[in-house]
């Protein structure tokens, strides 16, 4: 992309803050040019956020429902899904699913419980408990 080239139409997602994009200066050499974002990033970045907010309260109210643990309504909150939330705990995707159910969520361990607490920035007793 042309050092002209480069959004600078403003994403409000982005506040006040710019990015930093390569692109190719006049000799041609690549070179970091800072942006305010384009309106298309905008978009795309409000879909998905709406998206995880969708995913965050139907976990809530499953969990209200007894029919999933908290943790997936903190993962969602917090803008996560299992691959990263695996990703951040060191704790495998298949054993995450399997704490959704709240008859194990209840009989996890403290020290696994804090790690989750840890990676999704809550402590215990937030994480244990829907808002």
């Amino acid at each position: 992309m042309d050092v002209h080239a480069i959004p600078q139409e403003g994403n409000r997602t982005l506040g006040q803050h710019r990015k930093a994009i390569y692109a190719k200066d006049a000799s041609g050499r690549m070179v970091i040019v800072p942006s305010r974002g384009s309106e298309m990033e905008e978009i795309v970045t409000l879909q998905a956020v709406a998206r995880m907010d969708h995913f965050a309260q139907a976990a809530r109210r499953l969990a209200a429902n007894g029919l999933t643990s908290p943790l997936e309504y903190w993962m969602w909150e917090k803008r996560m899904d299992v691959a990263l939330l695996s990703q951040v705990t060191g704790i495998w995707q298949w054993r995450i699913r399997r704490h959704f159910r709240p008859a194990v969520f209840a009989r996890l361990s403290p020290r696994l419980l804090w790690r989750y607490a840890e990676a999704l920035g809550l402590n215990l007793n937030e994480l244990t408990t829907l808002p």
